[in-house]
């Protein structure tokens, strides 16, 4: 079989051993595919695979080969899954495989900002503790998470892991789910309601999926609504985000400081209105991707196709 990958660089960097796709057939990186690009290159392949690449019905009616369609991903709003379902075109995604990476990295940004690692790391770098006339040098007020309420905006996988971590660290935690019957047993967990969550939380995160109901849900009104001098975390999805309310949160002090991973257009454009915003620490959607959570995403996708040669396909999402 042709296997064609058509966004490789957005995956594996070359970071990740593919050998395990191998087995499959002749495998075609291409580093990056644009929709014009999309047709000719699936033009006589068996099988694609991509990450965030465009597969719309017209590039996928050139492909008259096309059975199975493997996501490196979890989210698959990039896939025209209805007509692909009408065409015999399987779809199937990569679920849980980046649960612990994208909760540690949420607290990676939490713990940068109440530790205040990188302004004392640029303080030592810049020759100044060389100049301090005491040991610690108290520039920067840091404080500790223990005893903070930590706002929870979501409850899957990742929702579920930064509770308990959190748990570890002796915060108070308080989810708004829209389904909390669901969870209703999680330990050491309030559900609440979001306008109640916003206003009692000294810390708030995100970690539900982009969808109608999400989109912009952090916007002016949901800013004004949490509590003064809170801090906000996004892992999740740029989308969410009002990202000229939130800039304007910032800059009105009236939250202490925000992290986010994503953005509402990545790469980042040159007028991103969250470039250079005081107190924002931006890292550039990489939560997801540690060497071993890049394993795992390959091993998975490699299953998957595996499960689907053998009649049983698993995770398939049309």
């Amino acid at each position: 079989m042709k296997i064609v990958f058509t966004d490789s660089k957005t995956v594996i960097s070359g970071k990740a051993d593919i050998e395990v796709l191998n087995e499959f057939g002749e495998v075609v990186l291409y580093d990056a595919t644009s929709p014009k690009e999309l047709p000719e290159r699936i033009a006589d392949a068996d099988m694609a695979l991509c990450n965030k690449t465009i597969f719309s019905a017209e590039a996928m009616s050139k492909a008259k080969k096309l059975k199975y369609i493997g996501l490196c991903a979890t989210g698959y709003n990039n896939i025209d899954v209805g007509y692909a379902a009408e065409h015999g075109i399987t779809v199937c995604n990569a679920g849980s495989y980046s649960t612990d990476a994208v909760a540690q990295h949420t607290f990676a940004l939490m713990l940068n900002r109440f530790s205040r690692v990188s302004e004392y790391d640029r303080f030592v770098s810049e020759g100044s503790w060389k100049k301090s006339e005491v040991f610690s040098p108290m520039v920067y007020e840091m404080h500790e998470i223990s005893g903070k309420t930590l706002g929870i905006v979501g409850f899957g996988s990742i929702g579920a892991a930064v509770a308990k971590i959190a748990a570890a660290f002796g915060m108070n935690v308080i989810v708004y789910t829209r389904t909390p019957k669901k969870h209703s047993n999680a330990a050491a967990v309030e559900f609440v309601g979001f306008d109640e969550l916003l206003s009692r939380s000294d810390i708030v995160t995100v970690h539900c999926p982009l969808n109608d109901q999400s989109d912009r849900m952090f916007n002016k009104e949901a800013f004004a609504k949490c509590k003064k001098g809170a801090f906000f975390i996004n892992t999740a999805r740029g989308g969410i985000v009002d990202e000229y309310a939130l800039k304007n949160a910032l800059e009105s002090e009236w939250l202490s400081g925000a992290a986010v991973d994503t953005i509402s257009l990545e790469p980042m454009s040159e007028d991103c209105p969250l470039f250079g915003v005081k107190n924002l620490t931006i890292t550039p959607h990489i939560a997801w991707s540690p060497a071993e959570t890049i394993d795992r995403l390959i091993n998975i996708v490699a299953d998957n196709i595996r499960c689907y040669l053998n009649g049983t396909p698993k995770n398939k999402v049309n």
